[in-house]
């Protein structure tokens, strides 16, 4: 079961101050051997499959033997290095049904046989259903301890809109069985660590938050004949898939609100996903083809340019895990309205919440930045610094590295 030890740096987390510098026994720390346990991972150095993930990894890998276990992409079996990180790919692909038993059997025989090459000092499973299952099995087997973290839709059922790993069969077994067995458990919000509480009682998540990388993602001037968003004299920018639970009728629709009153603003969408059919006839029904960009897929070694270039970033989605398009923009130094959702509401001032799928609500707010643009600035400013006391990439590993160390050293 979860054990009730709070290291130092969740509290300080909690309370909003930045992580000090690790003590100097922990200077001296050996050097461990890691599995990390995802869904996916780069296929290469352009790939970026999950950034926050990559960045994680190389991270982790200048001071850990680091081996990721892919369960699902890259979609063939291979096994190959990125960086220092050494990647192994079960090509599980869109793999369903009873079919999944084998996935998951076969992720951990890999585990298992990677082990008895040289064994694991632990285990980290990234999103809590396929990957939390397999580590607990490992854990178990191998007597080594483990950590799960709740990376999306984990703890959720949003039958409106067919999202969440509690609308499905297997996965709510999958989840309790990694949460119960679990050594700790780690939220990326004080929201998704709330919401554990309210559906797995007995688990208390530590408050941790996946990192930014500060160096890539901070402020800069975008020349006009560079920049990536050109259309319109105000730039909106919201990145996310295109997918119902990022909700992006909310956005259109404030955006026509903001058209009614005058406003020359434009909307900037970088991303793709199953939901482009409906955002493209949902601009179309609303006559908002020319207020309207769709860029696509964006790599994400270009991106911190599209933040730099924007006005007033967005989030409009439902429901949020942690919401590290929002971290990203505020490094950036851009001023970010939003739902309430994920970690947004924590960086008020810096950043303003307004309820889940009103428009009204979020074109207002978006209405009284583009009239203060002395506003737009001091909040750029101030969500730039919180990002760095609380968000950054290298507060994220020591956090990391002082978790593991504890768990390796009472295991």
């Amino acid at each position: 079961m979860v054990g009730g030890h709070v290291p130092r740096f969740e509290r300080q987390l909690v309370t909003g101050s930045s992580c000090q510098p690790l003590p100097e026994r922990s200077m001296k720390k050996r050097r461990l051997r890691l599995g990390l346990i995802t869904p996916g991972f780069s296929a290469d150095e352009q790939d970026w499959a999950i950034p926050v993930l990559q960045s994680l990894a190389s991270g982790l890998a200048k001071s850990h033997d680091v081996h990721v276990f892919a369960m699902r992409y890259p979609p063939e079996h291979r096994q190959y290095s990125l960086g220092d990180v050494t990647v192994r790919s079960l090509g599980g692909a869109d793999i369903g049904g009873p079919r999944r038993a084998k996935l998951l059997v076969r992720t951990l025989a890999a585990i298992r046989q990677e082990a008895h090459r040289r064994p694991f000092d632990l285990l980290h499973a990234f999103w809590a259903d396929e990957p939390g299952f397999v580590a607990a099995a490992a854990g178990r087997l191998l007597r080594i301890p483990i950590v799960v973290s709740l990376m999306g839709g984990e703890l959720v059922g949003l039958a409106n809109i067919a999202y969440g790993s509690q609308l499905s069969r297997l996965n709510p077994f999958l989840i309790r069985t990694a949460l119960g067995s679990a050594n700790r458990v780690t939220a990326g919000s004080l929201a998704l660590k709330r919401l554990s509480a309210g559906r797995q009682p007995t688990v208390d998540p530590l408050l941790l938050p996946l990192g930014v990388d500060t160096q890539r993602f901070q402020p800069g001037q975008v020349e006009p004949e560079a920049s990536p968003l050109r259309a319109g004299s105000f730039k909106l920018l919201q990145v996310a898939s295109l997918s119902p639970v990022k909700d992006h009728p909310t956005a259109l629709r404030a955006l026509q609100l903001l058209q009614a009153q005058g406003a020359q603003v434009h909307l900037h969408l970088v991303g793709e996903g199953p939901a482009e059919p409906e955002v493209r006839r949902a601009i179309a029904g609303l006559g908002l083809e020319a207020q309207v960009t769709l860029h696509g897929r964006v790599p994400h070694d270009r991106m911190p340019d599209y933040y730099r270039a924007a006005d007033v970033c967005l989030l409009t989605s439902v429901y949020e895990a942690q919401a590290m398009t929002v971290l990203e923009a505020a490094a950036c130094g851009r001023p970010v309205v939003g739902t309430a959702v994920g970690v947004l509401p924590e960086l008020a001032p810096a950043a303003q919440s307004v309820p889940v799928g009103s428009e009204r609500a979020l074109a207002e707010a978006i209405l009284a930045l583009i009239d203060d643009p002395a506003r737009r600035q001091r909040l750029g400013a101030a969500g730039r610094s919180m990002v760095m006391e609380r968000y950054g990439l290298n507060d994220c590993l020591d956090a990391m590295d002082q978790l593991y160390h504890d768990l390796a050293d009472q295991s």
